[in-house]
């Protein structure tokens, strides 16, 4: 059985088209997908809440990322949650990432004039 420690494993849509950076060894993409719950609430009201996620792959998965994915595409991503700390404008920042092994393009590609996804 994997390790199971750090975990993840998100279905959701692309918020954005990926954004790809090239290094002399490796290549990263970066972009946010997002999941949403469904429930009723007291008054019987249907409550939709959307969570984002940001997502990373480096690697050979990066190229299909940069290649095949596009905003509004769903996709299964599994992988492990990083927490990283970076200083931007004299202030620290903090930032949770999904860092992808596992990438699971589902449905079909989103025909142009189709409804955009958030």
């Amino acid at each position: 059985m994997k390790s199971m420690r750090n975990s993840v494993q998100l279905i959701g849509r692309l918020g954005r088209d990926p954004e790809v950076k090239s290094f002399s060894k490796s290549k990263k993409a970066s972009f946010s997908i997002a999941t949403s719950d469904n429930y009723k609430n007291q008054k019987g009201e249907k409550v939709e809440e959307t969570q984002w996620h940001n997502i990373v792959i480096w690697g050979k998965l990066a190229d299909v990322a940069e290649k095949y994915l596009k905003k509004g595409n769903e996709v299964m991503v599994e992988g492990k949650l990083v927490h990283r700390v970076y200083e931007a404008e004299g202030e620290k920042r903090y930032i949770t990432e999904v860092n992808v092994n596992e990438l699971l393009m589902l449905g079909s590609p989103t025909k142009e004039g189709d409804k955009e996804q958030p």
